[in-house]
């Protein structure tokens, strides 16, 4: 499982000429998931997440985390996280994980973020989306859980 995930002024996703989620002042949080991606990575990726301290505190220092600022939280599914790139001009996406099977550990991801009381928007998986952010920082980090 990776996350690309943002600190972000704003951010929302758009399918359609339609915006389906938008937040201000939090986290975007791109999602991927790999072949053999167990439940339980769900709950450290999240639980992680939530608590890393990515936020600005009143000395200018990367101290608070999506929990103390009431971050909002808008997650995007990306496949595209698990490209291999090491062989010719055309991505290998072999290591992503079956769409179905994606699906539900991103759908667990999202709920995962609600129960912890988070506002929590997203996109549409699967979907052709345009994603539009202001990067705050600009704060950018990435998580990756294997074995």
């Amino acid at each position: 499982m990776k996350c690309v995930i943002q600190r972000v002024k704003d951010a929302s996703v758009t399918v359609d000429e339609k915006i389906v989620g938008q937040i201000d002042h939090g986290l975007l949080v791109y999602f991927g998931v790999a072949k053999g991606d167990k439940a339980e990575y769900v709950d450290y990726v999240v639980n992680k997440i939530s608590k890393l301290r990515m936020f600005r505190d009143e000395n200018d220092k990367m101290n608070l985390s999506a929990f103390d600022v009431n971050a909002k939280i808008l997650v995007v599914s990306q496949f595209t996280l698990y490209a291999n790139l090491r062989k010719g001009n055309r991505p290998s996406y072999d290591n992503a994980e079956k769409p179905e099977l994606a699906k539900k550990l991103y759908e667990d991801a999202v709920q995962k973020f609600k129960d912890l009381g988070f506002e929590t928007q997203t996109g549409v998986f699967g979907a052709h989306m345009d994603v539009r952010y202001l990067n705050d920082g600009p704060v950018t980090m990435i998580l990756e859980k294997i074995d």
